[in-house]
């Protein structure tokens, strides 16, 4: 008797790891239902395991994109390699999404003296990034109703 109530212990338990497990994986930004869509975002080219990955999802307002405050919602993940997945629900429409690798889980976009970049960073679209950022137009995508994956790249000073 006690080597069954045991091993059904156990197997609940296990059960409840599962589920929390799946949980944690399953939960997105944002709230499902009321014809919300799911954006997930794969951000590839991570240098390293170390800190959180930042995933922000802005607007189609070039007046809110990048600037403080301007942000729909933000993701904060922990680094998986070789691709750190995130997700939101949000309404159809057109986004834009800036992605950064917080080496350091500071919650800053470090910079160096100079105001150059020290983490890596991305943007949707995967557009070119010389000096400047890239404008809405470059890296703004549609979420359609039945929900989308994006894919980019991480780029490093």
């Amino acid at each position: 008797m006690k080597a069954r109530t045991r091993a059904l212990l156990a197997a609940g338990a296990a059960a409840l790891a599962l589920t929390a497990a799946t949980a944690r994986a399953d939960s997105c930004e944002g709230r499902a239902g009321d014809g919300a869509a799911k954006l997930t975002v794969e951000t590839t080219g991570l240098r390293t395991a170390r800190g959180e990955v930042a995933v922000t999802v802005y607007p189609d307002d070039a007046e809110r994109f990048l600037a403080p405050h301007g942000k729909l919602l933000r993701a904060r993940v922990p680094t998986a390699l070789p691709v750190t997945r995130s997700c939101f629900w949000l309404p159809p429409g057109l986004y834009a999404v800036a992605v950064y690798h917080d080496q350091n889980a500071n919650h800053a976009f470090d910079r160096d003296l100079l105001g150059r970049p020290t983490e890596g960073f991305g943007f949707s679209n995967d557009p070119p990034v010389r000096s400047n950022t890239p404008p809405l137009a470059k890296v703004r995508f549609r979420l359609p109703a039945g929900g989308r994956s994006i894919s980019l790249r991480l780029r490093y000073p």
